[in-house]
């Protein structure tokens, strides 16, 4: 099987991210993909909101020191098809550890090369730190494309000028395969002309990168974390569900897609006539 490293990413904080990346998650797995969430972000939200503790030397920290196995660090979540590199707050002291290293932009790279090797997964998402810092920059080095969530609001639009100019800048420096796969409008909200305006907004800049789905603002979204439980798990049958599905399956029918096109690009030999 071959992975796909999934970095959801986005230097501003409050825009929906780690909610996303724990839904997501659990949407691919539904649909059978096997799927592992790499918590990077010291706050640890996405393992506390897939009910594990946010346990002292469980995070992957020791494997970016090569002091451990990054394989040896993967939790089960009780999800079929869905396990985790869980966080802890002394992840925060990666970016004081790692820096002090030569190769400090590629210790995750090193430390998850294994796991990805392997072909465990089919897919792996890295849960990316809302800062620009050590472990952001690790996360885009080794991803092959970023999901970059942004809240239905103007002043979401200004950060996502910084991430798009980042992830060109790294693609230029040495992660060539590096690309935005989607932009996810997140906290829409229907009622209101600002959303609507917002989403015209990033739509008419990126077209066809901004995904068709929209992830409302619901209730029941914010509550599931609370109990350590995805949305689908916590409430099947909300709008918050419904949007997270539609996510996945739109984002598996944009690879299918994008595999096609590929196919159906001419080769090198079937372009040059031989003299």
């Amino acid at each position: 099987m071959k992975t796909t490293v999934v970095a959801l990413a986005n230097q501003k904080g409050g825009v929906g991210k780690t909610t996303t990346c724990i839904n997501f998650s659990a949407c691919l797995a539904e649909k059978n993909k096997k799927v592992l969430l790499v918590d990077l972000d010291p706050q640890a939200n996405a393992t506390s909101g897939l009910g594990l503790e946010k346990g002292s030397g469980s995070s992957i920290f020791p494997a970016l020191l090569g002091e451990t196995d990054a394989m040896g660090l993967i939790q089960e979540t009780g999800l079929k098809n869905l396990d985790i590199i869980p966080s802890e707050l002394d992840l925060a002291g990666a970016e004081i550890a790692i820096a002090r290293r030569d190769d400090y932009l590629h210790r995750l790279k090193e430390a998850m090369d294994p796991v990805i090797e392997s072909g465990i997964y089919e897919y792996i998402i890295m849960d990316c730190p809302p800062s620009l810092g050590i472990l952001f920059m690790n996360a885009l080095n080794i991803a092959d494309e970023v999901i970059i969530p942004i809240q239905c609001e103007y002043l979401a639009l200004e950060g996502l000028g910084v991430m798009v100019d980042i992830v060109n800048q790294i693609s230029e420096a040495g992660n060539p395969n590096l690309h935005i796969s989607g932009i996810l409008m997140t906290m829409y909200n229907v009622s209101t002309n600002l959303s609507q305006q917002v989403v015209q907004e990033v739509v008419k800049h990126f077209g066809e990168r901004v995904f068709e789905t929209l992830i409302p603002r619901n209730v029941r979204l914010s509550e599931a974390p609370s109990f350590g439980q995805p949305i689908i798990q916590y409430d099947p049958h909300c709008v918050g569900s419904a949007a997270y599905r539609n996510l996945a399956k739109e984002f598996i029918k944009r690879r299918k897609r994008d595999a096609k096109e590929s196919e159906a690009l001419p080769t090198l030999s079937s372009v040059i006539s031989p003299e």
